[in-house]
């Protein structure tokens, strides 16, 4: 998929009235009692939105499109994990990071998916205003929904700069989700076998 360029990023970012998101954040930046002209500042509103727009640039892609030419049919019946994908999200709340790791498994029947689409697709659902219990969601109903796997397990652990920066202010604190289906949810044993392979880590 083509990365969007500069002034493709402008032209999204536009509003009704002709401003754009830099223009917005000018005014922002003015309202908390600074100055926008200021030399550190000065192209900040630009570099915020280029920076807002590569972060929601999931919006713009189409699981559909993302693994097209990357389903292959294979005589292989056993689990599938990747796990720690990186993960890089904003917490639709208050536009503040949230970042860990996904781990993803699932038992194909007719068709697996290539490895590092995967990986693509988490970053898709990731790069948008998100909560941590829909974007888990989303990444496994996109998986049984493509390849109609005997079952599909996903797991994201992470942390919120909503609660460590501010509010609670918990810098360790946590949070942990899964989304299991077909056989992930119905199998006790699957489900443990799972678990298992997420949390050995080489010694």
């Amino acid at each position: 998929m083509s990365e969007i360029t500069d002034t493709e990023t402008i032209q999204l970012a536009k509003t009704e009235n002709g401003e754009t998101i830099a223009d917005l954040v000018r005014r922002m930046i003015v309202l908390l009692g600074e100055d926008p002209n200021r030399e550190g500042l000065r192209r900040t509103p630009e570099r915020f939105e280029k920076a807002l727009r590569y972060l929601t640039s999931g919006y713009r892609q189409d699981p559909e499109k993302l693994l097209n030419g990357a389903m292959f049919s294979v005589c292989y019946d056993e689990m599938v994990v990747v796990k720690d994908i990186e993960v890089y999200s904003l917490c639709e709340h208050h536009l503040l990071p949230f970042f860990g790791k996904c781990h993803v498994a699932y038992i194909p029947t007719k068709k697996v998916i290539g490895l590092s689409k995967v990986a693509r697709l988490v970053n898709m659902f990731a790069r948008r205003l998100q909560i941590q219990e829909r974007l888990t969601n989303q990444i496994a109903e996109a998986i049984q929904q493509r390849i109609s796997p005997e079952g599909v397990g996903v797991i994201i652990e992470a942390k919120h700069l909503c609660m460590v920066m501010r509010g609670v202010e918990k810098q360790q604190s946590s949070a942990v989700t899964s989304a299991m289906l077909g056989a992930f949810r119905e199998n006790k044993e699957t489900r443990d076998e799972f678990l298992s392979l997420v949390n050995s880590r080489k010694t």
